[in-house]
């Protein structure tokens, strides 16, 4: 077994424990869980953190539980949150646990014989039959409303910026958290709970009930909540959460959105969200500071995340599709996108549209570069550019001036990009 509790704390990725934490985890191959609220059919990089908890904590030696909260979820946890959350039908859980749980069999070996195979569990097997006069009795007269009052997560909510109350649904969430961890301390033999900072509160919530039922010891573990080191949210774009899921963010987005990471948090966030050892990142780190603008760490990060979550082939894709923007791709490598990464890697390109029927019969080019769209601002200019091999159509050096443009030099049988110089990229739409 490795020291889980040192690999996180070098990795930044350790924000407080109990008292007894480490000794318990260096005593013996511990058992531990982290919830995931199924309130998606997907992930998104904001969930990264604590699934490289497990996955860590798995590669340590210990045994990790990815709990899908299919009954919390129906309720929704009040922690950081300014409002109450929409609650989901079963039907919708149903969906989004299966969707997530062949997403976690990227991070989590479930399939090991070994004695610390990752197990995935829903607490609503559990707490579907549960009676509310049971939890009542069980588990509400454990807990003291002061005690549940005293959480931030709660105070956050009847005081401060927010002050808006909550009802008494979102208010026993932390006492049905509490009961998961409970749940399975007896049943799975599970001491730990870890979760995100702001979940402390329902962790030790739960590690307070097992101790009043049980008498046994149960330990929490949290991790920071990542930032941007602009202040900015982590994991939000401009259009939105970093999705996991091909579906909703492509392998080539996502690629994009690690290679294009500051330094401050590709330095950070290659320890955080890869499985690479403290030497190999201290040697890219220090490659990277010899040579800031070579984007070493950030290359580097972006591989390794990309393949954890999708694969070699998506990543050498994304670096693919990258390099057509960026770098000396062939006409060859263009041809072979298809429309939906083509669309994505020359997104806010200038556009022109012009009538798939003209295109049919054939245009010269200096009539489409200046008249029917205002690439130049003259044929004389275009000319001039074609002559003097600065104009590329399609990745290929446009030479003749005079040679109609047709529907057979359409990439998907519908784009032709020209590029002005190495980075004027001008999109026209056959329609």
């Amino acid at each position: 077994m490795k020291n889980f509790v040192e690999e996180l704390r070098w990795r930044g990725m350790l924000h407080d424990m109990m008292p007894g934490t480490e000794e318990q985890l260096n005593k013996e191959v511990t058992t531990a869980y982290l919830g995931i609220d199924p309130t998606a059919d997907s992930l998104h990089i904001g969930h990264l953190c604590g699934i490289m908890m497990l996955r860590h904590l798995q590669r340590c030696g210990h045994k990790p539980i990815a709990l899908l909260g299919g009954a919390t979820g129906m309720i929704g946890d009040p922690s950081g949150k300014s409002a109450e959350r929409n609650l989901l039908t079963e039907e919708t859980l149903r969906h989004n646990v299966a969707c997530i749980r062949e997403q976690l069999e990227h991070f989590l070996d479930f399939n090991s014989k070994e004695p610390n195979a990752a197990e995935l569990v829903n607490n609503y097997d559990w707490m579907k039959d549960y009676t509310f006069i049971d939890f009542a009795r069980n588990i509400g007269k454990l807990i003291t409303v002061n005690y549940m009052m005293a959480k931030d997560s709660v105070k956050k909510r009847f005081n401060g910026e927010f002050a808006q109350g909550m009802s008494f649904t979102e208010f026993t969430y932390q006492l049905l958290q509490g009961y998961d961890f409970v749940y399975l301390n007896e049943h799975k033999n599970c001491k730990l709970q870890m979760g995100g900072s702001d979940q402390w509160g329902n962790i030790t919530t739960g590690t307070e009930l097992i101790k009043k039922m049980t008498g046994n010891d149960a330990f929490a573990l949290t991790c920071p909540l990542i930032t941007k080191a602009d202040g900015g949210k982590f994991g939000k774009t401009e259009s939105g959460n970093v999705w996991l899921s091909k579906k909703y963010t492509s392998p080539y987005k996502f690629y994009q959105f690690w290679l294009n990471v500051s330094d401050d948090d590709a330095k950070k966030y290659i320890k955080i969200f890869t499985a690479l050892d403290k030497d190999t990142i201290d040697a890219l780190i220090a490659e990277h500071d010899q040579a800031p603008h070579l984007r070493v760490l950030q290359k580097r990060l972006a591989q390794e995340v990309t393949i954890m979550v999708h694969s070699e082939a998506d990543y050498q894709a994304a670096v693919e599709a990258t390099n057509i923007l960026f770098g000396n791709a062939t006409a060859d490598q263009l041809h072979h996108l298809d429309e939906e990464t083509f669309l994505q890697v020359f997104d806010g390109v200038e556009r022109y549209e012009i009538s798939r029927t003209e295109l049919e019969a054939g245009i010269p080019p200096l009539d489409l570069l200046a008249e029917k769209t205002q690439i130049f601002p003259s044929k004389g200019e275009a000319r001039k550019m074609i002559q003097g091999n600065g104009l590329s159509m399609n990745k290929e050096k446009l030479t003749d001036p005079q040679t109609a443009i047709t529907t057979a030099a359409l990439l998907n049988n519908k784009y032709l990009l020209f590029q002005k110089g190495k980075k004027n990229y001008y999109l026209v739409v056959a329609k």
